[in-house]
């Protein structure tokens, strides 16, 4: 902690408060991490901190259910399979929903070879549209 920018004029108990608040207000990970840096000038939370936004969020009981990379494939894969089942011959977007499940099916592996996905989790686009409800 004595490489702190000299800039940064909030304590450790401030910056995870901050990070607390800007969850409760809906913001992903990914956004609050964009907000310190660009309107509160804290260029690194884990420098500062010691911990990752992702653990802090885990430690007030705030961190989603799914994974935010998983959930942003899901995502896509939702608006890629609405854009083929109004665009039947789009072979193309096709080819790309096909790719894009594989990235998540390997994704879910991972997961739960870590332990952040159950076992019996199981991708579907049934189950992904219930998630993303696009």
């Amino acid at each position: 902690m004595s490489d702190k920018p000299v800039w940064v004029e909030y304590s450790k108990d401030e910056i995870e408060k901050l990070i607390v608040k800007l969850r409760k207000e809906g913001y992903s990970a990914a956004m609050i991490g964009l907000i310190l840096r660009d309107q509160y000038g804290i260029p690194s939370v884990k420098k500062l901190t010691g911990k990752k936004i992702s653990d802090i969020l885990q430690e007030n009981g705030l961190a989603s259910e799914i994974p935010e990379d998983l959930y942003s494939l899901l995502k896509r894969a939702v608006r890629l399979a609405n854009h083929i089942e109004k665009h039947k011959k789009d072979k193309h977007s096709a080819r790309g929903l096909t790719i894009l499940e594989s990235r998540i099916r390997r994704l879910v592996n991972y997961y739960k070879a870590v332990g952040k996905l159950p076992e019996d989790w199981k991708y579907t686009r049934e189950i992904a549209k219930l998630i993303v409800k696009e």
